[in-house]
């Protein structure tokens, strides 16, 4: 049980304190200069949470001699402003001592998103491999200086864009937690396999099992099972495909979405759209304080067409929500009968934008008035690296990075 803070002030007071920020466990308010022990008070405080969470509620003087405090106001207002100043430099320095220290590894591809990842905190430490390939082909792995990271936390941030990376990346990640590190993460915002999640006929493989149980079975560091972090997992029941030697964190960037569309100039007219039953199911809890458009696919004959099943797009600015875009069939849907239903704006949001054999060219920029065949906005994160790369200052696509979400999961 940690023990509680001791205060000198320079008065003689009565504090309250109430959660709010944290304030380090010990510090001295300056006395004032006359050292005469008379005039130096010990306070008293009422600790209502725990330690790293105190804040000032009020302050009470207990003695009212004037001789002693001479102007109240004077010396409260004194009082006040050496209290903040010492609360905001002992709680960043308590943060900064309590905050986890860790080393992250990436491959080629990601080395764009760790450089910002580690932008975000004094405390990640970028380290490099060298990915080389022997003659055959074959990957030829080094991690330079590996004994120096014995007893860290360790990380790598991962992308699993093909299988040939997959299979270069594995060993790393094998690897690592026997390097006798505190504690390994691994970092991978796209899962890939995750629409092959289920068996529909007797020889489907559900490949989204495979690569859980691949990841499942990396070895157990001297900290414990290996973390992994992920987002916006395609079917929320590959989170049971992962075994008991592996920890599964799922995040989502839905709030990074949230703070973009707080900046538009419209930001009082947006509604969100979801494509279907299966993208609303996921996401419509995070956006529940939105106005809500809800599409399906329903079978005409041979075709499937996408209809509005419940909201109104009409003069409103429609944002279309789902987790991954691959050729954009669906997409291109939706935004057809929006449009029809009276759009003002269309556009769009999804965390993985795959866009196989550059389909992403199929979507335009509107610059106004043509909902029906372009986009206000197009917004992915950079969790598919090589996409990132081809869509960069192309309008209408803007990239929302997942660095500030990755660098706080590395701190859990």
């Amino acid at each position: 049980m940690e023990a509680p803070p001791s205060f000198f002030l320079s008065q003689n007071r009565s504090l309250t304190l109430k959660p709010s920020s944290p304030l380090h466990p010990h510090f001295l308010l300056p006395n004032s200069n006359n050292n005469n022990n008379k005039n130096r008070f010990s306070s008293t405080c009422e600790i209502k949470s725990n330690l790293r969470n105190w804040s000032i509620e009020h302050v009470r003087e207990m003695n009212k001699d004037s001789s002693i405090h001479g102007n109240n106001n004077s010396s409260s207002s004194s009082f006040s402003s050496s209290l903040v100043s010492v609360s905001a430099a002992t709680s960043s320095e308590f943060r900064t001592k309590n905050a986890k220290k860790v080393v992250l590894f990436f491959c080629d591809e990601t080395k764009s998103l760790a450089q910002k990842i580690a932008s975000e905190s004094d405390t990640i430490e970028l380290r490099t491999i060298s990915w080389g390939k022997f003659p055959d082909g074959f990957p030829n792995i080094f991690i330079p200086n590996a004994q120096s990271i014995r007893g860290q936390h360790v990380a790598f941030l991962a992308s699993f864009s093909s299988p040939a990376v997959i299979f270069e990346q594995i060993p790393v990640i094998y690897q690592l937690p026997k390097l006798f590190i505190s504690s390994f993460t691994l970092v991978l915002p796209f899962f890939p396999t995750g629409t092959s999640e289920r068996m529909e006929d007797e020889g489907d493989i559900a490949t989204a099992f495979t690569l859980a149980r691949l990841l499942s079975n990396i070895p157990i560091s001297r900290g414990g099972p290996t973390s992994l972090v992920t987002f916006d997992i395609h079917a929320l029941q590959e989170r049971f495909y992962f075994g008991d030697n592996i920890l599964p964190c799922f995040e989502s960037g839905i709030p990074l979405l949230k703070r973009r569309l707080q900046d538009l100039p419209d930001s009082d007219n947006i509604s969100i759209a979801f494509p279907d039953d299966g993208a609303w199911k996921r996401f419509h809890k995070q956006l529940q304080h939105f106005p809500t458009i809800v599409c399906a696919k329903v079978r005409e004959g041979d075709q499937r067409i996408v209809r509005i099943k419940e909201g109104d797009p009409s003069a409103r600015h429609v944002v279309i929500v789902d987790d991954l875009v691959q050729s954009g069939g669906t997409l291109v849907e939706c935004q057809k009968v929006l449009a029809a239903h009276g759009a003002e704006k269309i556009s769009a949001y999804v965390t993985h934008g795959i866009f196989p054999n550059k389909s992403w060219a199929r979507f335009e920029h509107d610059n106004g008035g043509h909902p029906e065949s372009a986009f206000t906005y197009f917004w992915i994160t950079d969790s598919c690296p090589l996409t990132v790369k081809e869509v960069t200052n192309k309008p209408p696509f803007e990239v929302l990075s997942l660095a500030s979400s990755i660098s706080a999961s590395l701190q859990i």
